[in-house]
């Protein structure tokens, strides 16, 4: 088993997790229609179906940090696998997926936004575990 591969794996869940979950309550609680799912309370600068597209968007990042991290916990558990080459093209392309994540919220965000920490560190942990 590769310990570090599986420590960014569990990593990716844990961001999707904390990424749905204070988007939720942060950004789009008071945006929502009480008893409605979807929000859906325009506002001067937002229409409906742009804040809609949005709220979905941001669970799709967060199912594709768990998709990186379902990945990345089978890699670690079956690393003899890892010795294909096209097993190391799939982790240095997750590295570097990783670090360009992280300069851009980094950039995006001048660095109060702590995502782009725990990006860096899955990059770096990809790179230690190849």
């Amino acid at each position: 088993m590769n310990i570090y591969f599986l420590i960014a794996g569990v990593l990716c869940f844990l961001l999707g997790i904390i990424h749905s979950i204070l988007g939720e309550y942060m950004i789009f609680n008071d945006k929502r229609i009480k008893g409605t799912l979807v929000p859906s309370k325009k506002s001067a600068s937002l229409k409906v179906r742009h804040l809609r597209i949005l709220w979905a968007t941001w669970h799709l990042a967060s199912i594709f940090g768990w998709c990186f991290g379902f990945f990345l916990v089978r890699i670690a558990v079956d690393y003899h696998m890892v010795n294909s080459e096209f097993m190391k093209f799939i982790i240095s392309s997750t590295a570097y997926t990783m670090f360009i994540s992280s300069i851009i919220v980094l950039i995006g965000t001048k660095g109060k936004h702590p995502g782009w920490i725990v990006f860096l560190f899955i990059g770096i942990l990809l790179m230690f575990g190849s």
